[in-house]
């Protein structure tokens, strides 16, 4: 296969950005596309030319580094990671756009690589167990409705690679965080510090400047691993719930 790439090439944060074009010639229809970006860096390191710089970690669609926005998409034309985007996507001849994330939280750091940081803050700020538990009891001590462990499972699929910031106009985080919130209002472990915890990271995502979600499902359409925005809901229930407590305190 013959590929024309369009890259945003940026320096660093503080630069201005654009586009570069590259040509691929005898490129495998069975290659990844992260491997396809490993010829061309390749190529660019032999002719002595900076490679391009984007994030990659596991490449079996688990750790969600691989942040690229592929032809207006995020990851590309399928629901899935970058990673597991195989170049038999695409047509002999064709042209492709890849470009960073765009959002205020996602600054870029260098070429297709952003700073991801602002989620990890919102998952500090309460997205965990702190409470002493004891010792770990066997898995069947625990009545959990299978509907609830079920649900809880899905939410907890989420990879963080924030796809659903990328696809949304708003950059809204909120099915990042709604699966976050879910994956732990939905057992037994995470009761004692529900309230606190939807009130801490809705409060954290709000600071990062994400944006507010207006319900166009665009996040869910691109969440390669399925998310669903029925968390957004629970998250939302959540949230009125707890400020409705504490403002009654």
């Amino acid at each position: 296969m013959k590929i024309t790439l369009k890259v945003w090439r940026q320096k660093d944060q503080h630069s201005k950005g654009g586009f570069k074009t590259y040509e691929l010639n005898n490129v495998s229809q069975d290659m990844s596309f992260l491997e396809m970006f490993d010829i061309l860096n390749h190529d660019l390191i032999v002719k002595g030319e900076e490679p391009v710089a984007f994030d990659h970690d596991c490449r079996e669609g688990i750790c969600g580094a691989c942040s690229m926005y592929i032809n207006g998409r995020p990851h590309g034309p399928l629901q899935t990671t970058t990673c597991q985007l195989h170049m038999r996507t695409f047509k002999d001849g064709e042209t492709i756009t890849v470009e960073p994330w765009r959002a205020k939280a996602f600054p870029v750091i260098k070429d297709l690589v952003v700073d991801r940081e602002a989620f990890e803050r919102i998952q500090q700020a309460g997205g965990y167990i702190s409470v002493n538990t004891g010792g770990v009891p066997d898995a069947n001590e625990i009545p959990i409705p299978k509907t609830n462990a079920d649900k809880a499972f899905d939410a907890a699929a989420c990879i963080g690679c924030g796809a659903c910031v990328a696809a949304c106009k708003n950059a809204s985080a909120m099915l990042f965080v709604s699966a976050k919130v879910s994956q732990l209002a939905l057992l037994p472990q995470g009761q004692p510090e529900r309230k606190m915890r939807v009130e801490k990271m809705v409060e954290q995502m709000d600071a990062e400047g994400f944006g507010s979600c207006t319900n166009t499902l665009a996040c869910e359409a691109e969440c390669p691993k399925g998310i669903s925005v029925s968390n957004i809901a629970r998250m939302n229930r959540e949230y009125y719930a707890a400020k409705t407590k504490s403002e009654n305190i």
